[in-house]
């Protein structure tokens, strides 16, 4: 009898962890490549979980696709794996009333830049292909955190085969989904799709897991499925240990019987004590056939009514905008830094842009000055925000404390790495790609977390992206443009540029774009700060005539610094024309250099003729 029709009217049992096991042996490599340099090890787990009770093993292929496999240099040894893992599992079974299944295990996780759809898709059909050779009883999709992933590639198995199908999805938080998706509705869209079996695994133990089903019809079809962890994880002595004892497991899985589950599993540090407790709890017990469901009220989601002004990209889409960059300071004398705000204030500065740690080196935190800007001299300040120095819990909370500051104008940027700054063993993050951070911000705006939990209220964040034209291929960094603007980006600030030509370039290339761009103007102080730049910093170039018209007046520091005025009002001259918005960045708190410009763009405005001013595109940008 195959497992689906035993499923009608039995509440089966599956195994538990493969890796923990092997981690507990002391392998903490490619669990994978073990079915063929160590296949008794893999035989003797699944034993184990047969002789503990299990009705159903999975093969020891998760990990076992191209993109993974990858990570070991065994991207070409796909099909030896795989071929070996159904070989080991059946070799292992002892009765027609066991199953086999194939795993394909999930590989996007919060990040979505991974792995292109495009590389999953290849990646998941060639090893389905593969495992389809070996007669196997069915097919297990676990741990998918990323719903499109799980949706696309159950399309792809199910056309591919009719063989039974388990598509399970795991969450951050019990309930919801990583995109802000009930689970109740995930599951039911998998049950459209053609999934057998439906259900969640990994990352939340058997209390979570349970506390997860509350909400969860049962479904018209399909079977409800759990593989819960053993508990949260800890790290004992540097190594990953989970609390979860095997009685406390098989009490649980009582519970899951009861909201509806009618197959039952482990996932990450569950061993076969974990799955002969569960067989020992549920003996006798039959699936249940009908529940009641009470639904919660709707959660109320609090609009922030707090009184905003018009947003940067709504004016500078109109008329001109002029932001600029007064970096926080490296010491705590700040004198300096809000005289100079003042000063830009005066002058007519739609905001004011402080840097997240340049260059990898510690500043006062741009947050608490944001914050001193906007409630003691109301000065509208932009953020930005690194993906460097914070994890993705410290991004979310970040980005949480400052809405409840009132901070809404954000800069989302990768940062320098931190090798360059002033600790060059510190560790660099990277959790997310500034891209990646720029979709997490704007599910942040629908009021739902990373995780995908309920804010009970909306951010109202403004991101602005990186644009950096200073390389050799402009089209490419317009492509990564549109890929910012797909993922969230409401307009751009761009690089310092240094030639008539680059902005005239930049023009030609982004007037398809309706995304306004900030064209950034940096004023030169020296011979040497122009070599600097030009050589060191990443992301800046120098013309050849711009650094002879610095180096001629390279003993002379009054009129090396009126040179480097003069360059970038010839800049703005032409980037006035072309774009609404600049972006000026001030030199070494050098504030008078850029109130000056501030004052040069806003008398220039005034001379613009009508037949000038249609040069300007004020809707792209």
């Amino acid at each position: 009898m195959g497992l689906i029709e035993r499923l009608k009217n039995e509440i089966l049992i599956a195994d538990g962890a493969m890796g923990t096991l092997l981690y507990s042996y002391g392998i903490d490599f490619g669990y994978e490549e073990l079915n063929v340099t160590n296949p008794s090890i893999i035989e003797r787990i699944h034993r184990d979980y047969l002789e503990a009770g299990a009705d159903i093993i999975q093969t020891n292929t998760y990990s076992a696709n191209a993109i993974k496999l990858a990570r070991y240099g065994l991207e070409n040894d796909v099909k030896k794996i795989n071929n070996a893992a159904v070989s080991i599992a059946k070799k292992s079974i002892s009765s027609s009333e066991q199953y086999v299944i194939g795993t394909l295990g999930g590989i996007r996780g919060i990040r979505k830049n991974s792995a292109s759809m495009d590389e999953i898709s290849a990646a998941f059909t060639k090893q389905l292909d593969i495992l389809l050779e070996g007669n196997l009883d069915g097919f297990l999709l676990e741990t998918y955190y990323d719903f499109e992933e799980l949706t696309n590639v159950l399309k792809i198995a199910r056309s591919m085969t009719d063989l039974p199908i388990i598509a399970q999805v795991s969450m951050h938080e019990p309930g919801f989904l990583q995109n802000g998706l009930p689970l109740n509705s995930a599951l039911e869209q998998l049950e459209i799709l053609g999934a057998d079996v439906i259900g969640v695994n990994c990352h939340l133990g058997p209390y979570h897991t349970c506390q997860a089903f509350d909400q969860v019809t049962l479904p018209k079809k399909a079977f409800l499925s759990a593989y819960p962890n053993a508990s949260l994880l800890d790290v004992v002595d540097e190594r990953i240990v989970y609390k979860s004892t095997a009685d406390y497991f098989g009490k649980l899985a009582v519970e899951l019987r009861n909201q509806g589950v009618r197959l039952i599993g482990g996932c990450c540090g569950t061993t076969p004590d974990h799955i002969a407790a569960v067989k020992k709890a549920l003996k006798g017990l039959l699936p249940i056939t009908e529940k009641e469901v009470e639904h919660p009220r709707e959660s109320i989601l609090i609009e922030d009514h707090a009184p905003t002004p018009p947003s940067l990209v709504e004016k500078v889409k109109k008329q001109r905008s002029v932001i600029v960059e007064l970096d926080t300071t490296k010491h705590l004398e700040t004198t300096t830094f809000f005289k100079g705000a003042k000063s830009l204030q005066e002058a007519g500065i739609d905001a004011l842009t402080m840097a997240d740690n340049s260059l990898a080196s510690p500043r006062i935190s741009n947050m608490a000055m944001a914050t001193l800007l906007q409630t003691n001299h109301n000065i509208r300040p932009l953020v930005h925000i690194t993906c460097r120095d914070r994890n993705i819990i410290g991004l979310q909370s970040h980005l949480m404390g400052l809405h409840a500051l009132g901070i809404h104008d954000i800069l989302a940027i990768t940062g320098d790495p931190s090798k360059i700054g002033d600790f060059p063993g510190a560790t660099s993050v990277y959790d997310v790609s500034s891209t990646e951070l720029l979709q997490l911000i704007k599910q942040l705006n629908e009021g739902i977390s990373f995780s995908g939990k309920p804010l009970k209220t909306k951010t109202n964040f403004t991101v602005a992206a990186a644009f950096n034209p200073n390389v050799r291929l402009l089209d490419r960094a317009v492509k990564r443009l549109e890929r910012k603007i797909k993922a969230g980006a409401d307009y751009f600030i761009s690089q310092p540029v240094f030639s008539i030509e680059k902005i005239e370039e930049m023009y030609e290339a982004t007037k398809h774009l309706s995304t306004p761009i900030y064209i950034g103007i940096l004023p030169l102080t020296s011979s040497r700060n122009a070599e600097f730049l030009h050589n060191e910093v990443p992301g800046i170039q120098l013309s050849e005539e711009i650094l002879m018209r610095m180096k001629a007046w390279e003993h002379d520091k009054v009129q090396a610094e009126r040179e480097g005025i003069k360059i970038a009002k010839e800049l703005i001259d032409v980037a006035a024309r072309k774009f609404n918005g600049i972006y000026l960045i001030t030199p070494f708190l050098r504030y008078h250099l850029t109130t000056e410009l501030v004052t040069y763009i806003h008398d220039l405005d005034a001379t613009i003729t009508k037949g000038d001013a249609n040069d300007v595109q004020s809707i792209s940008h």
